[in-house]
């Protein structure tokens, strides 16, 4: 069984509030959602939150919409993540975060299948980096996750939890998904005003009832409308992100 796990909380620090902030008329995690409902290779999706107070507004809206959710631990994602894939009996699990409504389908497709084809324990997508930030797709096991689990991982490992893989080559198989051309330097993420403007933006021109679009439609509309890449050029990168 392949599930998606989307790790969300209401609690953000730089934009407070952003999962449920209306985009394009509904809350910014739905569009995540309805994306996930397009790829082929997903059985289900999971919203993984926290147990605190301030997040029981975000298991409301599961709630009401029918959407699966589970709330764990806030600080320690990777036991989030497992613990999420293990209530739900995960084979393999694609990583979603809740600030990213430009997830690509056929991306997260084709690195389910990269992982599969090429039988390693994790593959993904940005490492290094070719797709616009916002893009990224991680698929592991769960034997590799719960290998992940229960080592001895830094603080750094359990809030990022795929970073565990990423350094420990030796322990793991892993695979990268490259795009046939660099557009890393691209941010399709939503972490400030920003990118929220630049998102609303999109939605506005290539969704306006709410169709779905892809990666090639954002990378014509900015040939076509070079200007609307201008918005969030100045938001800094995420170190994460560094090649």
């Amino acid at each position: 069984m392949t599930v998606a796990i989307i790790q969300a909380r209401l609690g953000s620090t730089r934009l407070p509030g952003k999962v449920l902030r209306p985009l394009n008329g509904k809350p910014l995690i739905a569009h995540i959602i309805d994306r996930l409902s397009y790829c082929k290779k997903i059985n289900a999706v999971i919203l993984a939150t926290t147990t605190k107070d301030t997040d029981n507004a975000l298991a409301d809206w599961c709630k009401v919409n029918n959407v699966k959710c589970f709330r764990g631990d806030e600080n320690n994602i990777l036991k989030r993540y497992y613990d999420t894939a293990t209530e739900y009996k995960a084979d393999i699990i694609v990583r979603v975060t809740a600030d990213d409504p430009f997830k690509d389908p056929k991306v997260i497709d084709s690195v389910i299948e990269l992982l599969k084809t090429e039988a390693v324990d994790f593959a993904f997508n940005n490492s290094p980096p070719s797709f616009p930030e916002g893009l990224d797709t991680e698929v592991f096991t769960y034997d590799a996750i719960k290998q992940a689990f229960e080592a001895e991982t830094t603080d750094f490992e359990k809030e990022h939890v795929t970073q565990f893989f990423y350094h420990n080559p030796d322990k793991f198989k892993l695979s990268n998904f490259a795009y046939k051309k660099d557009f890393s330097h691209l941010r399709l993420t939503v972490d400030t005003e920003q990118d929220f403007e630049l998102a609303e933006k999109i939605y506005e021109k290539l969704s306006p009832e709410g169709q779905m679009f892809y990666l090639d439609g954002i990378l014509s509309l900015f040939e076509k409308e070079p200007e609307l890449m201008d918005i969030n050029k100045g938001v800094k990168r995420s170190a994460m992100y560094a090649k």
